[in-house]
Formats: C-alpha cells, sequence, structure tokens
C-alpha cells in the first residue's frame, strides 16, 4: 500500500486526466469529488473510477472540453447542460448558484442534463447544507435493475441524498443507493479480485452471484424488494423524465468506453431552514440529540466524518497497484 497525502492524491488525479484530454478545471472537479469520495471511505466513488474515466475521455464517451451551460427558465429554476462531460462540473454550478435562489424564494431546484456518473450523491447536498440549505439529490444512472417480478433492467440503481443542517457542527447526510449496495462497490470488488456477498446482484440468467464478474453483466438486488423498485421508478421521472435526461434503458454504461455518452440526469431540490419559520434548526437539533443520547445508535454520515478526519490527518492508503496504473495514464 502507497499513503498518499490528499493534496498528493489530488494532483495524482487531475494530472492523470489532463493527460487523457480532460480540461484542467474538469479534471480539478473530478479530482476533489473522487478524493472527497475516498477520504470518506467511499472507495466505488474514488480513486477506483479514475482509469474508467481516462478511458472515457479518451474515447469521447465523456467530452473532456465540455462547457457547462446555466440558464434560468423560471424564476426558482436552474436548468443546467453538463454537455456530456462529467457531472461534477455541473454540479458545482449547482453548489454555487443554487443557494442565492433558495435564499431569495425559499425553495429552489436544478435540472441537470446530458450528465454522467455523479460518484458520491451526499457530497454536494452536504455542501448546500454548509451553507444553511435542506438539500435534496436524485439521480438516475444506466440500467442495472429490473422491475419487482421483472428480469429485465430498466431502473439504475438510482442513488439519492439527503442533507440538513445543524446548529454548530456538521450537516445530517443520508446517501443511499436504491439497490441494495451501490454498483461502484461491486466494481471495486472485481478490482480487487474479490467475491461479494450473497444477495447484492443476479447474474445475466438471473440466478444470484457472488462473482462480481458476473454481477455486472447482471442486475442489482434492489433495496426493499418491490419498495426499492416503486422509488427507482420515481427518481427515473424526477432525475431523468423531468430534466431532459436519458431513462437509465437509453443510458450507456458509466464503467467503460463503449458506445456513446450517457447523457443522464440529476434533480437537486433544496430549501431554506427557515423557509416556514425560525426555530427549524434547534428542531434539527433536537432530533439528533435523541438519536445520538442512545448506546450504539449514531447519525448516517458519522463514520464516513470520522474517516474524512483520519484521511486528512494520516493520508489516504492505496494499493500500489492503483497508484501505478493512474501513474501510467
Amino acid at each position: 500500500m502507497t499513503t498518499l497525502s490528499l493534496a498528493a492524491a489530488h494532483a495524482l488525479v487531475s494530472e492523470a486526466l489532463v493527460r487523457c484530454g480532460t480540461r484542467a478545471p474538469a479534471a480539478e472537479s473530478v479530482a476533489r469529488a473522487l478524493v472527497g469520495a475516498e477520504a470518506d471511505g467511499l472507495k466505488g466513488h474514488g480513486l477506483s473510477r479514475v482509469a474508467s474515466y481516462a478511458a472515457q475521455v479518451r474515447a469521447g464517451k465523456v467530452v473532456g472540453d465540455a462547457a457547462v451551460a446555466v440558464s434560468r427558465p423560471r424564476p426558482g429554476l436552474l436548468a443546467v447542460d453538463a454537455a456530456h462531460g462529467f457531472a461534477y462540473p455541473a454540479l458545482d454550478a449547482v453548489v454555487e448558484q443554487l443557494p442565492a435562489l433558495v435564499r431569495e424564494q425559499g425553495v429552489a431546484a436544478a435540472g441537470i442534463r446530458r450528465s454522467h456518473h455523479c460518484g458520491a450523491a451526499g457530497r454536494p447536498v452536504e455542501a448546500l447544507a454548509e451553507a444553511g440549505l435542506v438539500a435534496i439529490l436524485l439521480a438516475n444512472t444506466p440500467a442495472a435493475m429490473a422491475p419487482w417480478g421483472g428480469s429485465r433492467a430498466v431502473f439504475g440503481t438510482n442513488p439519492l441524498a439527503f442533507a440538513c443542517p445543524l446548529p454548530g457542527r456538521a450537516p445530517i447526510v443520508v446517501d443511499l443507493s436504491l439497490s441494495k449496495v451501490a454498483r461502484g462497490a461491486i466494481m471495486a470488488a472485481r478490482q480487487r479480485g474479490e467475491a461479494i456477498p450473497d444477495g447484492w446482484a443476479l447474474d445475466a440468467a438471473g440466478q444470484p452471484t457472488t462473482d462480481a464478474g458476473a454481477a455486472l453483466k447482471g442486475t442489482m438486488v434492489p433495496l426493499g424488494d418491490a419498495k426499492g423498485t416503486a422509488l427507482a421508478l420515481m427518481v427515473e421521472l424526477l432525475a431523468a423524465g423531468l430534466t431532459g435526461g436519458r431513462f437509465a434503458g437509453e443510458a450507456s454504461s458509466f464503467l467503460d468506453a463503449q458506445g456513446d455518452p450517457p447523457g443522464t440526469g440529476q434533480l437537486v431540490i433544496a430549501l431554506a431552514a427557515d423557509a416556514f419559520g425560525p426555530g427549524a434548526l434547534a428542531r434539527f437539533a433536537d432530533l439528533a440529540g435523541s438519536i445520538e443520547e442512545q448506546d450504539g445508535a449514531r447519525l448516517p454520515g458519522a463514520r464516513r466524518l470520522a474517516l474524512r478526519a483520519k484521511a486528512e490527518a494520516e493520508g489516504l492508503s492505496v494499493p500500489d497497484a492503483l497508484v501505478a496504473e493512474i501513474a501510467a495514464l
């Protein structure tokens, strides 16, 4: 294993992406997202993504010099065109511009189209919560889950994330995939040559599998069975149908350089914490306290924050082979 400071990891990723044809500002945005996810322990959305991202830029599946365009179709809305580039610069634009609209009106939303993999979905909503907003992000992804009772994948794993501010401390962040696990976790297991737990995925024949490669060719098991696929349908309609993104079944894979750009979508909705009057922050803190006062209970994201602090102090422990792979791009 190699230990990298966060700054060294950022430079390793951004420089590799620039060498492969990514415009420097976009490479910086991607590096912040991937290194941040790695530091938070979300390795499936971290440095393991660099080689596939780079291959997609070289193939033109991700437009390395894409220019994000933001318009205001209505007073409380941002329409964001990621222009088939990486999703992260488009999400950066949302985080930068949405708070001003929310402060004016109490609520606002941003729809992103012609987008790509949004990585750790909790990071953009966490940034909005740090600006005093309550925020939700919905993202659709390429087809990986069948409807309940069906056999053909028509939904993505379709992450959704939520964050709300707490007075004087880090926000509450909920970040989950609507499959039993995020597809990135299976990709990371395949790269490590490890089996996956039973119950995560089905192979192409619809049979349970612990082989990560077979799982990536098959379908994911939904979180909560039929309830998970109902929520996945909701995300498809909001993140793609509403924004102009491609539905899961129309999108090419995030994992390889084959085909045209995925063109998926994301929807971000944000409200001011005081939108309905004062006192909400104190109420949020009351509920958080009632959870944390119980032995063995913790708020969502507590482990992530602890890992982040450790990474900031001690650096990231990264497999030598992965460091070499990125450096060789």
